[in-house]
């Protein structure tokens, strides 16, 4: 399969970039030419106007079923230190937009730590969530030790590395891992639904209300409250702005020109 089929991108008419992973033979298992593939592809719309809002999905089966144990097979220290993933996972963290990711079945290891870097993940009931690299003798390796625990919590992070058991959809929706439980085979409708609704919002403000969120797992609180109390004024000199005023005062729909 050539790299240019392993990820399916679509732009929607209502400003959402839909992703869908597609290396079914492998159970969607994030090899690097994959990740490079959603690295690229997020990157080509992050200064994109027509994009407002990004979906991630895999199959009705498995979203991504970790990393690519071939590849993993081949690798001693040296390869491990010298992987380019690292760089292709800041990338994708780094996308400046709304980016939800709609599960359905398995969401492990690197699976999981995909929808770790989204900001928002719709589950079908039957998905399971879980990271386990130390059934392969070694760890997570891209947020499933850093992220996972500021997500769900210490004891239950570490209750899924260190026995590797996946938990499920609804033990996921309590821990604060997803927003969402759905009817299985409906977690893409309801996070195409959910993302078209904040496409329709104010562009600045949620790429600004994504960033300062985000910045409460690794700021400071007194830096972070002068992160978001700058973002916060810097916002009152926007078109948007001055246009959610006077729709509210109007009492009409705003129109939102993403300046």
């Amino acid at each position: 399969m050539r790299a240019s089929e392993i990820l399916l991108s679509e732009k929607r008419s209502d400003m959402v970039l839909l992703l869908r992973l597609n290396r079914p033979e492998k159970s969607n298992a994030l090899a690097t030419d994959l990740l490079a593939e959603i690295a690229d592809a997020l990157d080509a719309v992050a200064g994109d106007p027509e994009v407002r809002a990004a979906v991630i999905t895999g199959s009705d089966k498995v979203f991504a079923a970790g990393a690519d144990i071939n590849e993993l097979a081949q690798r001693d220290t040296d390869g491990a230190l010298a992987d380019p993933r690292p760089g292709l996972w800041a990338r994708i963290r780094a996308f400046p937009k709304p980016l939800i990711a709609a599960v359905e079945g398995w969401s492990l290891g690197a699976g999981n730590e995909l929808v770790m870097c989204c900001d928002l993940a719709v589950s079908g009931e039957k998905g399971k969530f879980g990271q386990p690299e130390t059934n392969l003798g070694i760890i997570p390796g891209a947020g499933g030790t850093a992220t996972l625990p500021r997500l769900v919590g210490r004891t239950r992070a570490m209750k899924m590395v260190l026995l590797g058991e996946p938990i499920s959809a609804q033990e996921a929706l309590a821990a604060g891992l997803i927003c969402e439980v759905v009817e299985a085979g409906k977690a893409l409708e309801t996070a195409l639904a959910l993302a078209a609704r904040i496409a329709a919002r104010a562009p600045v403000a949620m790429q600004q209300g994504k960033a300062m969120v985000r910045a409460a797992f690794e700021t400071p609180q007194t830096a972070h409250l002068a992160m978001e109390r700058q973002a916060f004024s810097a916002l009152f000199g926007t078109a948007d702005k001055k246009e959610g005023v006077a729709a509210f005062l109007e009492k009409r729909d705003p129109e939102w020109s993403g300046r």
